[in-house]
This record gives structure tokens, C-alpha cells and sequence, in this order.
């Protein structure tokens, strides 16, 4: 199992430190592409064998209503703040009949709250009256949903009912654009692309392997370039520090040796030297 302090250094002297992404590799052809593609992906798995969704829930809908609130703000603060939520109208018929005032007031910390509250309401409403109280469970009917994009259906789909997507927020687009895998900047363009070097059963898995990877090491601004264990698979490599020690204290949540975001983690995090975030006023 990987820890923070045994994150792997880039093989050989470090690179020097450059501002800019480097070229891919020379006359990389497609096919080769695709081969150093999957391979990040097989790696990122050794090093993160317990990724999962960063949003607590127990069920379809608190998953749908956990993903619109993360717009704009962290995955912790939606966790801090669902469970109140949640206690208070556990189902979309009890959501849909809520005061917006009250829900305002509840979601206040997420930010945005006004107009998150409408779109949680909004789609709780569409689901009682149109899905019978139940979450559908295809993208068509996703999208129609109030605050519900392909991301936000696309993390219910993958994670609430083992249907294969690729989540596209802003951690992979980053990513798949240092990697080289893609230089487009649409996340509907980025999705396509980057879906084409995969088969579609890993897309859900590589995308909690892209996510975790971005909030842990590969930072937007200091990316930990001499903690990262892709270092020679990275065309990127050089943009952030890359003396191993300077790089450690970069490192994020379970890598840096900090609680993450969840404040009811699976065990297989918990096993793997995680620590659960704390709930909302905690110290």
C-alpha cells in the first residue's frame, strides 16, 4: 500500500524545474497514446486502491442532491453540511415540499445557496412528480433535471447504479491536458477524447483515479512533481517542485497525512491509513 511518505520519486536526477509543460514525447502515434494513457491509469490505481466518490451518501437521490451542491465549492464542506439536510427531508417528496427559506438557511455554507436551493428543489420536485420519487437511472433523463449536467449524471450514473462514465470537473481536465492526453478545453470534447483511449468499463474507476490524483499530488499551481509515482510517464513534469522532500510537504489528505473530505469514509480508506473529515464547527 501506498503512503505518503513512500510515494514514488521520478527515477534519476530530477529534471530542472521548467514553467512551462514540456512536448510529448517525440512521434508519440496514437497507438502509443493509448498505451502510456492506460498505463497512468494501472499506476494511479496501485497508488490510490481505495478511491471512491468524495461525497457521502447512502442512496441515489442523497448522491444527485451531495453532487448539484458541489458546484463551487469543496467536497467537504457539501459533506459537512448534507447531513442536516438530509435529516430533515430524507426523500424527494419531502425536499420538494420544503420551505426554500429553510433550505437556504441549511445550505448557506455550500455558497451559491439561493440558487442551489432552487435546483435542489427543483429537481426534487421533477422526480416526484415524474420519476416517481425514484432517480433515474439514464443520462437522458439526468440532464432534464434541474442543476444536473453530464458531470453531475455521470457521477450518479458511475457511482449510484455501475454505469460507466467519465467525469470531467475541473482536476481532470487539468490532468488529461498536462498528460498530453487532449488539448481540448471543452469538457464534452475532453470527455470524447479521453473516453476513446479507454475501454468504457474503466471509465468511472479512472475518473476517482484522475480526481484523486489532482487534489492529492498534482496540485494546479505546485503540482508535487518529485512525490508523484507517474513522474516518467508525464510529459508535465517539471512544472511544480521537484526535490522529493520539498514535494512531500505538498501532498494532500491521506498522502500528506491529513483527514479527507469524507466524514463517513469507506473502510478500505480507513484501512489504507485515512482519517474521516470532521463535521461542520468541529475544531
Amino acid at each position: 500500500m501506498t503512503t505518503a511518505g513512500s510515494v514514488g520519486k521520478p527515477a534519476g536526477k530530477a529534471a530542472p524545474v521548467r514553467k512551462t509543460a514540456v512536448e510529448p514525447p517525440a512521434g508519440e502515434s496514437p497507438t502509443a497514446l493509448v498505451r502510456r494513457a492506460r498505463r497512468i491509469n494501472r499506476e494511479l490505481a496501485e497508488v490510490y486502491p481505495y478511491a471512491h466518490p468524495e461525497l457521502d451518501f447512502e442512496n441515489s437521490f442523497q448522491l444527485l442532491v451531495a453532487t448539484v451542491l458541489s458546484a463551487q465549492t469543496t467536497d467537504l464542506r457539501v459533506n459537512q453540511t448534507t447531513p442536516a439536510l438530509f435529516a430533515k427531508y430524507p426523500t424527494p417528496e419531502d425536499l420538494a415540499a420544503a420551505n426554500p427559506e429553510e433550505v437556504e438557511e441549511i445550505l448557506r455554507p455550500c455558497g451559491f445557496f439561493r440558487a442551489k436551493t432552487r435546483s435542489v428543489i427543483g429537481l426534487s420536485k421533477a422526480l416526484a412528480e415524474d420519476f416517481g420519487g425514484e432517480v433515474p437511472g439514464r443520462l437522458e433523463d439526468l440532464v432534464k433535471l434541474p442543476g444536473v449536467g453530464r458531470k453531475t449524471a455521470f457521477v450518479v450514473l458511475g457511482n449510484a447504479f455501475g454505469r460507466p462514465g467519465i467525469t470531467v470537473d475541473t482536476h481532470f481536465q487539468r490532468l488529461v491536458r498536462r498528460w498530453q492526453w487532449t488539448a481540448e478545453t471543452d469538457p464534452d470534447k475532453i470527455e470524447a477524447a479521453v473516453g476513446a483511449l479507454f475501454p468504457k468499463s474503466d471509465w468511472t474507476d479512472l475518473s476517482h483515479h484522475v480526481i484523486w490524483h489532482g487534489r492529492r499530488i498534482c496540485h494546479a499551481r505546485k503540482p508535487a512533481c518529485g512525490a508523484c509515482p507517474i513522474a516518467p510517464l508525464c510529459p508535465a513534469y517539471g512544472e511544480g517542485e521537484t526535490d522529493p522532500e520539498k514535494a512531500k510537504k505538498l501532498l494532500k489528505y491521506e498522502k500528506g497525512g491529513f483527514p479527507g473530505q469524507r466524514l463517513k469514509p469507506p473502510q478500505s480508506y480507513l484501512d489504507a491509513g485515512g482519517r474521516p473529515a470532521p463535521p461542520l464547527g468541529a475544531a
